[in-house]
């Protein structure tokens, strides 16, 4: 792979070399862990090694099959894939099954492709350090999942759908993964007139009861993800937001052993911000993984950017600091360069504008919290509750009934304001005030 540096290295926010760190300092510490450690940076094996350009109007802008078919091509991209994240110096990886080995005519064959590619895989971790953040299946891409797989009408799809996660399972266990993902892609519906939701609901959770009884039994002590999101490629997808996801976990009894992995255009396709999903994740006490990209705002479906809007990557920050930071989950890029970058120069330079802007997010992220303002006013604005009444009412005291009685004669009640204006303000004076160190 060509680029100017051997390994990207951190030179510091005035380098105009545009194949090095401005911000991303690896093994700087800041608030006693690295940033490499805050932040476990991981490489999307679909739009990194796979995906060529193609959109819905237009097909490949640039090669990635290497000149080879078959498993000698997808060993290929697996050296193509490890040497990229070595120059960067990114530790992790995540893959659905298909990305890493070629689909066989049956689940067989597949599987056994799998197996194959895995024992390389593992060669080349050994070699690298480099392991997977998590792994999953691809139950949407295929004909037979066009009507769903785990909520599918048809029991055959379902248990095409249980041996591909079954082997997903095995490959995270085999390969160290600490993390499962569920994406829906077609669990949903286009219509209602052909469709038991009731059915697909109910077999949707038996079949997240499944593969955790079946990893859980097999040696999987990871964490199991749903990733939400609202619709694309069908109408309404069953996964449509943190809160319908938290709601789905509690009903069927799966909230021990599954969190949620947030992405940030998933979220703004939902009609809400990336901060928010990360804070309704973090209060449900299922925070757990970001696929961490970003949409375009005029634009009506997931185009998967390269993130970097420092605003958007400091509240995403703030709120992973706040929920206690990473444990088994971390920052994959679900990211692909634009149809137009169409270099392997461009696919290193996304990657360094990205890193670099978490990295800053992080460091705006934890002067947001050491400068105090915007903590310390929502503490003011919530303190009714610290004392008399408003505590009262916290600590279960009070009934409707007492209330009532309390309320009866208040008059003249203020509520003080919100000062939004001056709180976006004090973002922008931390934000540009230049200070990186």
């Amino acid at each position: 792979m060509y680029i100017k540096n051997e390994k990207i290295e951190f030179k510091g926010k005035d380098s105009k070399d545009p194949f090095s760190f401005r911000y991303y300092d690896k093994k700087r510490v800041i608030n006693g862990k690295t940033m490499g450690e805050h932040l476990k940076f991981a490489m999307s094996w679909w739009h990194t090694v796979n995906a060529s350009g193609t959109d819905m109007f237009g097909g490949d802008t640039m090669s990635k099959t290497f000149g080879l078919s078959g498993m000698d091509m997808y060993k290929a991209k697996a050296d193509f894939a490890f040497e990229l994240m070595r120059k960067l110096g990114i530790d992790y990886y995540c893959f659905h099954d298909v990305d890493v080995a070629p689909e066989g005519e049956t689940l067989g064959e597949s599987v056994k492709n799998l197996e194959i590619m895995t024992d390389y895989l593992l060669q080349k971790q050994k070699e690298t350090g480099i392991k997977p953040l998590w792994v999953t299946a691809n139950m949407f891409g295929d004909k037979k999942f066009m009507a769903g797989a785990a909520t599918s009408p048809c029991a055959d799809v379902f248990a095409v759908a249980a041996g591909k996660v079954k082997a997903g399972i095995d490959a995270a266990v085999k390969l160290g993964a600490k993390g499962y993902v569920f994406w829906g892609g077609r669990e949903g519906y286009d219509t209602l007139l052909n469709t038991d939701m009731a059915l697909e609901l109910h077999n949707l959770g038996r079949f997240m009861r499944m593969a955790r009884d079946y990893g859980r039994s097999h040696g999987f002590d990871g964490d199991f993800y749903i990733e939400p999101k609202p619709k694309e490629p069908t109408k309404h997808q069953y996964d449509f937001d943190a809160a319908t996801c938290a709601n789905f976990l509690r009903a069927n009894g799966l909230e021990a052993d599954f969190k949620l992995n947030i992405e940030a255009n998933h979220a703004t396709l939902a009609g809400h911000t990336f901060n928010h999903e990360l804070r309704v994740a973090a209060v449900n006490g299922m925070f757990g993984s970001i696929d961490a990209n970003q949409g375009d705002m005029l634009l009506g479906w997931d185009t998967d950017q390269f993130p970097t809007n420092v605003y958007e990557t400091t509240l995403a920050m703030y709120e992973v600091i706040k929920a206690g930071g990473f444990t088994n989950g971390g920052l994959n890029f679900d990211a692909k360069a634009r149809r137009q970058s169409n270099t392997l120069e461009d696919t290193v330079l996304s990657y360094i504008a990205g890193m670099d802007a978490f990295a800053l997010g992080l460091i705006k992220a934890y002067q947001i919290i050491d400068d105090g303002r915007i903590d310390a006013f929502i503490k003011e604005r919530y303190s009714s509750y610290e004392s008399g009444m408003g505590k009262r009412i916290v600590d279960g005291e009070e009934t409707l009934e007492s209330l009532a009685a309390y309320a009866a004669d208040l008059k003249d009640i203020k509520v003080q304001s919100g000062r939004q204006e001056y709180l976006e303000a004090v973002m922008n004076d931390i934000l540009f005030s230049g200070d990186t160190e």
